[in-house]
C-alpha cells in the first residue's frame, strides 16, 4: 500500500505487522532498511528490525497477570486489517492474541504525516494500555539528534538506549548530512514517556535511531511507571506527527 501527499511518500505492508517499510521526504528515504533479514517468526532483531512498527503491549519480554508477552510485543508480527484506504490516508487495525487489545491507526499524509491511534480493551478484564512508537530512522555519520539538547554520537559497533524524564519533551528533531530535517512531535499528555534508541552497526549491522514516545515507562507494562489500565470496553487515544523542517528554519529545541 502506498500513500502520497505533499512532500511525503509512504509504503505499508498490512500483513507484515502493519509495518511502514518506506518513508520518503522529497524522495529521500528516512527509515532504516535493515540488514536484509525479514522473518517475523523469529525474534524482533533476528526477524528484521527496520522500518516503522507499533509495539503493543510491551517492548521487553514481560509478564502480565500470568501471561508471557514476547519481545517487542505482538503487533509487529500479526497481520493488520485495512479498514479504509485512499490516496493519501488509510485506517488499519490489529487485535492481540495473548491479550485482548485492539489497536487502530489512522495515517494522513499531506504537508505533514499524522498518525492517530486508538487502543481498546475488547476483553472482559482490565488491560494495560501500553504502546510504544518504533520509528527506526536511518543513522549515519553526521546525523544530528536533538531532544532539547543535541545528543552525542555513538561509536561504530555500539548501541544503547536511555530514557528521558516523563513529560519532559513532546518533540525531537533529526537532521541528516544530506539536509533532510524532520520534527517528530507527539501527544505528551497521553504518551508522556520517551526512550531514545541508537544503534551504530551493533546487533548484526543495524544503523538506526528511534525516538520512542510511549504510554508507559520502562519498556514494559509491569514497570514502576506503568501505563494506564483500561477497563473492559474502554479506549485511549493519542497522536504522533512528522513534520518537514527547512534548513533555514532550524532552531535548537528548548
Amino acid at each position: 500500500m502506498r500513500l502520497l501527499g505533499g512532500p511525503w511518500e509512504i509504503e505499508i505492508v498490512p500483513e507484515r505487522g502493519g509495518r511502514i517499510i518506506s518513508l520518503r521526504l522529497e524522495g529521500v528515504e528516512l527509515l532504516d532498511q535493515g540488514i536484509g533479514v525479514d522473518e517475523p517468526a523469529a525474534g524482533f532483531v533476528e526477524g528484521g528490525a527496520q522500518g516503522w512498527d507499533e509495539l503493543v503491549p510491551t517492548v521487553d519480554a514481560a509478564s502480565w497477570r500470568g501471561v508471557e508477552l514476547p519481545d517487542h510485543g505482538e503487533a509487529w508480527r500479526l497481520p493488520w486489517k485495512v479498514v479504509e484506504a485512499a490516496a493519501s490516508s488509510c485506517v488499519m487495525e490489529c487485535e492481540g492474541r495473548l491479550l485482548p487489545w485492539r489497536l487502530q491507526r489512522r495515517i494522513e499524509v499531506g504537508e505533514r504525516v499524522r498518525a492517530a491511534y486508538r487502543l481498546s480493551n475488547v476483553g472482559a478484564a482490565d488491560l494495560p494500555a501500553y504502546w510504544c512508537s518504533h520509528v527506526l530512522f536511518r543513522y549515519e555519520a553526521g546525523v544530528e539528534v536533538d531532544v532539547g539538547v543535541r545528543l552525542m554520537r555513538f561509536a561504530r559497533g555500539k548501541s544503547g538506549k536511555f530514557f528521558l524524564p516523563p513529560g519532559s519533551v513532546d518533540r525531537a528533531r533529526l537532521r541528516w548530512p544530506d539536509g533532510a530535517t524532520v520534527e517528530l512531535a507527539w501527544d505528551a499528555e497521553r504518551t508522556p514517556h520517551c526512550g531514545i534508541w541508537i544503534c551504530n552497526g551493533d546487533l548484526g549491522g543495524y544503523r538506526q535511531v528511534a525516538i520512542e514516545p510511549a504510554t508507559g515507562g520502562g519498556d514494559r507494562p509491569d514497570s514502576d511507571e506503568p501505563p494506564p489500565v483500561l477497563a473492559p470496553g474502554s479506549s485511549i487515544e493519542w497522536w504522533l506527527e512528522l513534520r518537514s523542517i527547512s534548513s533555514a528554519a532550524v532552531q535548537p529545541l528548548v
